[in-house]
């Protein structure tokens, strides 16, 4: 399978200036390749740093040593050493990510919320909207609720709306940071669905679920984790 994400000797630790000072290392030498079709799910027990690997990935964090490359535009791009403009020029097109929270302009009605990547992309806007009010359909978010601001739902009808708006660019490589956390069983099958129909079309996916049966579904391989390193 072609490979989409290569990550090689990341270190990452975290230096606590509240505390004198004191360094906590979190990753040591992580190497990952992910390819196309592929759902790596990042597995360890709370502290072992999947969090922090899935945000470096992301280019949110900069860890102190090793590359982050992922394939972009038919080059090798590595993440920590590109220029911002870059990491949004790849986070545009190329990098998608679903994290546990929705954050959004305030005022923005739901379906502009979803739609905004593709308009990102050059979409034009009602074929964006159309596009974002069948997910919003698709997640069982109600219609009422499209034109409203996204501040105002409930926990789950705004991660949904956040799911949304991560799997409608149908990027190639995407980050999910427990995107079914808190959904009804109905509604995490939907995401499972999104997840698979993901891995059809030959995105390379890396992952966080804490539900044993979504990982179960949803998973090619385990990476297993350690608090401070790989686990052994």
């Amino acid at each position: 399978m072609t490979p989409m994400l290569r990550v090689s000797g990341l270190t990452k630790e975290f230096q606590l200036h509240n505390q004198g000072g004191v360094r906590l290392p979190v990753l040591h030498g992580v190497d990952l390749a992910v390819a196309a079709g592929d759902c790596v799910v990042l597995h360890g027990p709370s502290g072992s740093g999947k969090s922090t690997l899935l945000r470096s990935m992301y280019a949110n964090y900069k860890p102190q040593a090793g590359s982050i490359e992922i394939r972009h535009d038919g080059e090798w791009v590595d993440l920590m050493r590109a220029t911002p403009q870059k990491v949004l020029e790849v986070r545009r097109r190329t990098l998608g990510y679903v994290s546990q929270f929705l954050r959004v302009i305030p005022r923005v009605p739901a379906v502009d919320v979803v739609a905004e990547p593709l308009r990102q992309l050059g979409v034009e806007l009602e074929a964006a909207r159309e596009r974002a009010r069948g997910l919003l359909r698709q997640l069982n978010i109600p219609e009422r609720l499209w034109s409203l601001a996204p501040a105002t739902f409930s926990g789950g009808e705004q991660q949904r709306v956040n799911i949304a708006r991560g799997f409608i660019a149908e990027h190639p490589v995407m980050l999910l940071d427990e995107p079914t956390a808190s959904l009804d069983a109905d509604n995490r099958a939907i995401v499972v669905g999104l997840i698979e129909a993901a891995k059809r079309r030959g995105a390379a996916l890396v992952g966080i679920f804490h539900d044993e049966d979504v990982r179960a579904q949803v998973g090619t391989r385990l990476f297993p984790m350690a608090a401070g390193r790989l686990a052994a």
